[in-house]
């Protein structure tokens, strides 16, 4: 009995490539799903069952990364041996040291119960929204760059480093986003569900 590939692109036999077809993904998760369904090994033995099983975790857990670009970034960028570190308050980026500062100020009036703090602070997320929408074009043509490099050369690593560096951006201002809405609207916020953030 052969062992389930832990590497969702051997899983799901895809080219190792940061832009993918979503409708040929969903096609192999669907494929894939059918062929290891535990049900099908319901009568199979013990290992072979474990094996189904196994297979259909790597199966979800593959599909829930590659569907999302950032987070099939992040997945490739570890499997070549950049690993994404946790996003520190030092590292702010340094063009938005002063909106940051300025931002920090805001939020601590706000949370005083200063509500002439409130415009601020939804400027400030409108513009951070434009700087992710921006950064995500950056990385998209990133990401093409690294698919038309050769395999293992030297621009495909140049590529993966210089993306690391926009994902941890991208990173920092999706936490900033997050730290206003939390801030503009508390109410949804303690309701919202904990999830993997950025």
């Amino acid at each position: 009995m052969s062992s389930v590939s832990r590497n969702f692109y051997e899983f799901f036999g895809l080219d190792k490539k940061l832009v993918i077809d979503n409708d040929h993904l969903q096609k192999r998760f669907y494929d894939l799903s059918r062929q290891w369904h535990p049900d099908r090994f319901s009568r199979k033995s013990p290992e072979e069952q474990a094996q189904a099983l196994e297979a259909t975790s790597v199966l979800n857990d593959g599909y829930r990364t590659l569907r999302d670009p950032v987070r099939r970034a992040e997945y490739l960028l570890t499997e070549e041996g950049f690993p994404i570190g946790e996003q520190r308050s030092k590292d702010v980026p340094p063009e938005l040291l002063e909106e940051v500062f300025e931002l920090n100020m805001a939020l601590e009036e706000l949370k005083g119960g200063d509500e002439d703090a409130r415009p601020q602070l939804e400027t400030a997320r409108v513009n951070f929204v434009r700087l992710r929408t921006d950064i995500d074009g950056e990385l998209e043509d990133l990401f093409a760059r690294y698919d038309a490099a050769e395999p293992e050369s030297e621009s495909a690593r140049q590529a993966l480093h210089e993306i690391r560096g926009v994902l941890n951006r991208r990173r920092y201002i999706e936490n900033l986003i997050r730290d206003v809405d939390r801030a503009l609207n508390p109410a949804a916020s303690a309701a919202e569900p904990v999830q993997d953030r950025l």
